[in-house]
């Protein structure tokens, strides 16, 4: 039991730690060396949560909390197939391909088998993935016209393949495994890095910490770790010096095993980047929602109001990369994301929206439509989302019984339209959303109200002004006992700077 514990040992790897195993195999059945063992390891675990702590209580920099919107990019070989069971990830496409045990498998299989071949492996997509049409500029610029102020791309997916010229990829591979000397033959990251920065959007890189079928991982996860993903990890910060890390595939093993320890003391002690970048909460098994930087929630609801910083991140159809087996039934609409977005930030989270270019380097026009209506959104209504804090309610429902969405990690329901829009009878509405910024108030309906409203349990200072976003002139209001009364205006909709939502802006409200 006590080895099974030095094997698991929560702490990093350090040469005590190898000292402490050496010592218990040689002499394992002595009490007295068992004790001092087991004294080693305890100091180790002690160690390791200090330097947790020390992680966890670093102070979180503003800009991210402050950004609200951010959108992801999953894009490599996997984009070629563009292929997965509806409902599932294209970007699993190999692990689908060779894993009898996946759900997928099957339909995958076949698909492969069918359009490349049996003897077709993965890795013979690398020749196809040549992004002939990749654009950095432009994608910036449809990036930056979704109002997101970061971006999020995958440098190396759980296929290994990096975006970036990158040393140890090659040697573990043994082959040219990288975008510069294989597929594209470009810089991916640096490219895309150089672009997003040109448009005042801060650039943030995915990381993968395990890879599937690299050989060495396959063969010893300590010398992985150690002569590929450590020096490996350093590499990508050190070219590209990243504001966010967005680090995945950590649920194998503990965070001993990958030396995440290691990797984030020197990531926040001697990178260039130890004041600004913002890391998520991947680390190791049993991390998540524990140890790091934000919490992630993925394809769900997010999560209810906390102090802790939180970030939902999924797709616009059913797959983060490219899937050409959705349609356009699969895709939420930009109501929906617009809801979404709103809903989120009223409790306190930030909101990471993927898209997936296709294999050619464009990024497929509807994706492009939906970051272009959230920004025109935003463009009007950013006032009320970016650089806000949670108001003591994240919302006002409508009359009815209330249920809102489930929490959770991973594959929540989510039916954003239910909860504004198209309740279920008998169910309440959020009729509006909640943000606060200083003294103001702001107070975002899913529909444009069409008579007075009441804002309840409200109290606006008696020189306040209301008014609405978009809309020149301040409305008429009046303080009542349940809240504040405002007189809506008539309005020409065709002449609205915005749709899908509406910010009722009150300047100055009594705490």
């Amino acid at each position: 039991m006590l080895e099974n514990s030095i094997n698991n040992c929560y702490g990093h790897k350090t040469s005590n730690q190898n000292l402490i195993k050496t010592i218990y195999m040689i002499f394992k059945n002595s009490l007295l060396i068992q004790s001092i063992v087991l004294l080693l390891f305890v100091s180790n675990v002690s160690n390791a949560q200090k330097e947790w702590k020390k992680i966890d209580e670093r102070p979180f920099p503003t800009w991210w909390t402050e950004a609200k919107f951010g959108i992801f990019i999953h894009w490599g070989p996997y984009a070629v197939p563009a292929f997965s069971k509806l409902g599932e990830y294209s970007e699993w496409y190999w692990k689908e391909l060779v894993d009898t045990s996946r759900k997928s498998h099957k339909e995958v299989k076949d698909f492969h088998d069918k359009n490349y071949g049996e003897d077709f492996a993965y890795q013979d997509f690398v020749r196809q993935f040549r992004a002939e049409l990749f654009d950095a500029n432009q994608w910036a610029d449809v990036l930056s016209s979704s109002g997101a102020k970061y971006v999020v791309l995958t440098s190396k997916h759980h296929d290994g393949y990096t975006l970036w010229p990158n040393e140890q990829a090659n040697k573990s591979w043994g082959r040219p495994y990288n975008s510069t000397n294989s597929g594209p033959m470009r810089d991916i990251v640096g490219e895309l890095t150089e672009a997003v920065r040109s448009k005042d959007i801060k650039m943030g890189l995915y990381y993968s910490l395990y890879e599937w079928y690299n050989p060495l991982y396959l063969t010893d996860v300590d010398v992985f770790a150690r002569e590929h993903l450590v020096p490996q990890f350093k590499d990508m910060v050190t070219k590209y010096k990243p504001s966010i890390i967005f680090s995945d595939g950590e649920w194998d093993h503990s965070h001993t095993s990958w030396n995440s320890l290691e990797m984030l003391n020197w990531l926040f002690d001697e990178s260039e980047v130890k004041d600004e970048v913002v890391i998520n909460d991947r680390w190791g098994k049993g991390t998540r929602h524990k140890h790091g930087g934000y919490f992630t929630t993925e394809y769900g609801s997010g999560m209810p109001n906390s102090d802790h910083a939180w970030e939902e991140n999924r797709g616009m159809a059913h797959s983060f990369g490219y899937s050409r087996t959705e349609n356009l039934a699969d895709y939420n609409s930009s109501q929906e994301f617009i809801y979404m977005l709103i809903d989120i930030v009223s409790r306190g989270g930030n909101f990471l929206l993927d898209i997936g270019p296709a294999a050619d380097g464009t990024i497929p026009v509807i994706m492009q439509e939906r970051l272009k209506s959230i920004g025109d959104w935003l463009e009007v209504n950013g006032e009320a989302i970016y650089g806000t804090k949670t108001f003591d309610r994240s919302c006002q429902w409508s009359e009815g019984k209330i249920r809102d969405s489930k929490r959770g990690r991973y594959k929540v329901p989510y039916d954003i339209l239910k909860l504004t829009v198209n309740p279920d009878e008998g169910f309440a509405a959020k009729k509006f959303f909640f943000t606060k910024k200083g003294k103001s108030l702001y107070a975002i309906s899913p529909t444009l109200p069409m008579k007075d409203f009441l804002i309840k349990d409200v109290k606006a200072a008696k020189n306040a002004t209301i008014s609405m976003l978009g809309h020149v002139e301040n409305l008429d209001w009046k303080q009542t006992n349940e809240g504040v009364l405002v007189t809506m205006p008539r309005l020409d909709f065709n002449t609205l700077k915005c749709k899908d939502a509406f910010t009722f802006k009150i300047s100055k409200i009594k705490e």
